[in-house]
């Protein structure tokens, strides 16, 4: 009779393990498309129980069907790593290249920026040579100026958008990193009481890797992982998660437009990885754009007010400062007003000998020159950077899905477990019905 109760017991113990194996199937299709979702599967074990409780005898040992031994996730440290790492590159690369281009904007190499009215105006003069005395082409040259200086202030202010929009953005991106620790340190708080191998440890273990995840793709951190999995989180040797503690970092904009950052309230190295580091370095680089602009504009004003004052105007007066400039680019502003006080004669008696002579000014080094190579600097900058988030973007491409095929769900391999489970399932099931017939049919012949 014994044997037949160990078939009940075999039966239910198979029937609870892969119902709850199939809960895991179900689960992993539920989870298919959340974030930070790391496949789960049951792992059973044999059952052992003993065949015997006399007091005289040693009990054998026979198996009494299977038990649930643990929650295991689809899961690969190593990938895990690799992951954290080509994500953390290709935030940085693709950041850059975001604000690359709108430094690239800003500066406007089109018809309405500062190249190509700085070409007009130099035509404008040209015309004017050869008519030195009509009133309209010398008003043409006046407005050709001040086109140039509308130029220099649209781009100035384009360059100074950007860098407001970097430091906001930087600010967001602090704000989320800061988040993602908190959410780390939580995480570990419940993986110190977590059973291992539960199921409430494998949630609490996607929350871990998810906040890891966000941490990486914002800054280059070096991880450890302690008892119970918890995640251990540096920078730079400073403490951000030190198991349950968490510190927070913060950002601000220097008088430059650069990024200066903290940890726990002392002085943070820039990061070099991530996108903070993508970040960083676009504030970098648009404060040297604008710093260039800048001397350009200062060149512009310098160049055309020594050629002015070399000549003279129609009454013989000495050429006067064409153009003014203050603090920056967005203070520029044309001095003359009346076409008269137009020099445009030179000292020698020519009537149009000083328009002749603003060549002098577009040789090699001059203004024209000066812009081209700022505008050559950020778009090979740009092509670069853009290069380079490309070859980013295929490497983190491959890691996702490397850790993908390993923590991921597929949903056609889902499909087949629950099939194959919805057999096992009904085999336990065939042995309590085949124990319950063996049981009538006893009783029927007693």
């Amino acid at each position: 009779m014994s044997g037949v109760t160990d078939l009940f017991a075999i039966g239910a113990s198979g029937t609870r393990a892969y119902r709850s194996a199939m809960g895991a199937v179900s689960e992993n299709i539920a989870n298919a498309s959340t974030e930070g979702y790391n496949r789960r599967s049951i792992v059973l074990m044999e059952s052992p129980s003993s065949a015997t409780t006399s007091q005289f005898y040693k009990p054998g040992v026979a198996f009494g069907g299977v038990d649930i031994a643990a929650v295991s996730r689809g899961n690969d440290p190593y990938l895990d790593l690799a992951a954290r790492l080509a994500d953390s590159s290709f935030q940085n690369a693709d950041t850059r290249a975001t604000w690359m281009g709108d430094v690239q904007n800003a500066l406007d190499d089109g018809s309405l920026g500062v190249g190509q009215r700085l070409t007009a105006m130099f035509s404008a003069v040209e015309r004017l040579a050869s008519n030195p005395t009509d009133t309209t082409l010398r008003q043409n040259v006046l407005f050709s100026f001040e086109q140039i200086n509308q130029g220099f202030k649209q781009s100035l202010e384009g360059l100074n958008n950007v860098q407001a929009g970097i430091a906001s953005t930087a600010t967001n991106e602090v704000a989320a990193l800061n988040d993602a620790i908190k959410q780390l340190a939580t995480a570990n708080e419940g993986l110190r009481r977590a059973v291992p191998g539960s199921s409430n440890a494998a949630q609490l273990l996607d929350q871990r890797d998810l906040a890891l995840s966000n941490i990486s793709k914002r800054i280059d951190v070096s991880v450890s992982f302690g008892d119970h999995g918890i995640g251990n989180v540096t920078y730079n040797g400073a403490d951000v998660v030190k198991t349950i503690v968490p510190s927070a970092f913060g950002v601000s904009a220097n008088a430059d437009g650069t990024l200066a950052f903290t940890l726990a309230g002392a002085a943070a190295a820039t990061p070099q990885n991530g996108s903070l580091a993508g970040l960083a370095q676009s504030a970098t680089v648009t404060a040297d754009r604008i710093t260039m602009l800048n001397t350009l504009a200062s060149q512009y004003v310098a160049d055309v007010n020594t050629w002015h004052q070399g000549g003279v105007t129609a009454a013989g007066a000495a050429g006067q400062p064409m153009l003014s400039i203050g603090g920056d680019a967005s203070t520029i502003q044309v001095l003359i007003t009346d076409t008269a006080d137009i020099a445009a004669a030179s000292s020698d008696g020519r009537i149009n000998g000083n328009l002749l002579a603003i060549n002098s000014i577009r040789s090699t080094g001059g203004i024209e020159n000066g812009w081209s190579s700022i505008i050559a600097a950020q778009a090979n900058l740009l092509n670069a950077t853009k290069a380079e988030q490309s070859a980013n973007s295929a490497r983190n491409q491959q890691a996702q899905n490397a850790r993908a095929d390993v923590s991921g769900v597929d949903l056609d391999r889902e499909a087949a477990d629950l099939l194959r489970l919805q057999q096992a399932y009904q085999g336990c099931a065939r042995i309590i019905q085949v124990a319950r017939e063996t049981m009538e049919s006893l009783f029927a012949a007693l």
